[in-house]
């Protein structure tokens, strides 16, 4: 099974295990993903609670991780860390056609990547479309595309950086 499809598999189980239990911890979240047959690490879960955008808040007296989704009406705080998570993990490249920058990327991960720019503090761009493993995001003019393209790129190292460090770590 290629990697792409380990994690969109993992994702869809993890989004069901959220959506079927109250999961207090990433620790339940490894029980949970080993009792239906995958492999998996508490930093695999972490970076994977990123990448779906999972949320803890309080239900009754416990935190419980709970779906997006769920969360209608309340603003995320907008930040970088999630799209630096997911460049870590997800090579991509950058390419330009007039306004329009296209980021391509893995099979199946475009979705993935554009939600993690919009939530993220990069909020020059007009939009972004997502296809299977390319995006494109939209820009009013030169100086806005110039001014994204840098922060970027800037996250972009960032987040291979640490991809580095983190792999020597191990």
């Amino acid at each position: 099974m290629t990697a792409v499809l380990a994690r969109r598999d993992r994702h869809a189980a993890i989004r069901r295990l959220v959506a079927d239990r109250p999961i207090a911890s990433q620790g339940e979240l490894v029980a949970g993903l080993s009792a239906l047959g995958f492999e998996v690490t508490q930093a695999t879960v972490s970076r994977d609670i990123a990448e779906l955008g999972l949320a803890k808040v309080m239900r009754g007296e416990h935190s419980v991780y709970v779906l997006p989704e769920s969360l209608t009406g309340v603003a995320r705080p907008r930040g970088d860390e999630r799209l630096r998570r997911i460049l870590a993990d997800i090579p991509v490249t950058v390419a330009r056609s007039g306004l329009i920058l296209v980021v391509t990327g893995q099979a199946g991960t475009a979705n993935v990547i554009a939600q993690a720019i919009d939530e993220s503090t990069l909020t020059e761009q007009v939009g972004t479309l997502a296809g299977d493993n390319t995006l494109i995001v939209l820009f009013p003019d030169e100086p806005v595309l110039l001014r994204w393209l840098e922060r970027f790129t800037a996250l972009q190292a960032q987040a291979e950086a640490a991809a580095v460090t983190e792999a020597i770590a191990r």
